[in-house]
């Protein structure tokens, strides 16, 4: 083990946890992850937070990177409130059609309502399950999805890879050290967010460090010509925009409320541990960012 890998297990005493998943000859057993019914953010205000934090130019600028371009048929897996399948449309075109996939059927209802149109379409579907029906596809699109499936993330994997013709893309982007990286934060509030994301990990299959594994999947299914890229995500300092406070402010009232973390650290419970967030996040001298990690690679005949 080099180093940086001990500093960074030292840093991370719950990182083991996180990297038992890319164990592929003892896969985590299947009740751990298959039984999953509930999204981690379920909320009534969920579609406008995935709506709000969804920026044009960064996912342009990361699909294109990715190997995107006109004609291509693609499948936007966890498409959310459907917004991203919009762009990716775009981008598709002249010629180009896009399949939403998504768990949720509130978001899928919410997308058919606002975004189907011709060459786009949505469909409710667990990525867990045979996709055998849908078709196959020059370009598939799993962003921010795998962070939510920490026991099971490679079986995702190799199930969506079904679904990408021979010499097609597969493009993973998710983020590593997720809301972990803070400077001017009260020691209090940090050890909070450190146990509430452990929690996350034991309690709700949520993985911190997703973004790191991407590459090794690809490398185990055999694709060829892999890239990485690696840049900041929520990298956020002065003034704050209200996009970011509303996703970031819904992150920390909903998930903690979701597996039921007590707030040991905190007298007044849930409501204090909130406003002193607030007032940490809000505070222009605060510096936040999660790295954000993309791979692509092209499936082989062997695939």
């Amino acid at each position: 083990m080099t180093s940086s890998a001990i500093e960074l297990r030292r840093s991370t005493p719950f990182l083991p946890l996180a990297q038992q998943s890319l164990n592929q000859d003892q896969p985590f057993p299947v009740g751990v992850y298959m039984q999953r019914k509930e999204y981690l953010m379920e909320d009534e205000d969920e579609t406008l937070r995935l709506e709000r934090k969804t920026d044009r130019e960064t996912l342009q600028r990361q699909a294109q990177w990715a190997g995107i371009r006109p004609g291509m048929r693609v499948a936007d897996i966890g498409c959310g409130s459907g917004i991203t399948s919009s762009f990716l449309h775009d981008l598709v075109q002249p010629g180009g059609s896009v399949v939403g996939f998504d768990f949720s059927e509130k978001r899928i209802t919410h997308a058919r309502e606002h975004y189907a149109q011709e060459k786009i379409e949505f469909h409710c579907r667990d990525m867990l399950d045979p996709l055998d029906d849908v078709g196959m596809f020059d370009f598939v699109w799993v962003r921010f999805v795998l962070e939510y499936f920490l026991a099971g993330s490679f079986d995702v994997v190799k199930n969506i890879s079904t679904i990408v013709k021979p010499g097609g893309i597969l493009c993973l982007i998710d983020l590593d050290y997720n809301c972990l990286s803070h400077y001017g934060v009260p020691v209090r509030l940090e050890r909070a967010l450190f146990e509430i994301m452990h929690q996350l990990q034991e309690k709700a299959d949520f993985d911190p460090y997703a973004g790191r594994k991407l590459y090794s999947y690809l490398y185990d299914l055999d694709y060829e010509d892999l890239d990485v890229t690696i840049s900041g995500h929520h990298v956020l300092f002065g003034e704050l925009r209200e996009a970011d406070s509303f996703n970031w402010m819904k992150k920390v009232e909903i998930a903690p409320r979701r597996i039921g973390y007590a707030f040991p650290e905190y007298g007044g419970g849930h409501e204090e541990f909130i406003e002193e967030f607030r007032r940490f996040f809000t505070d222009p001298r605060r510096f936040t960012y999660s790295p954000i990690i993309s791979c692509r690679g092209r499936k082989t005949k062997q695939c």
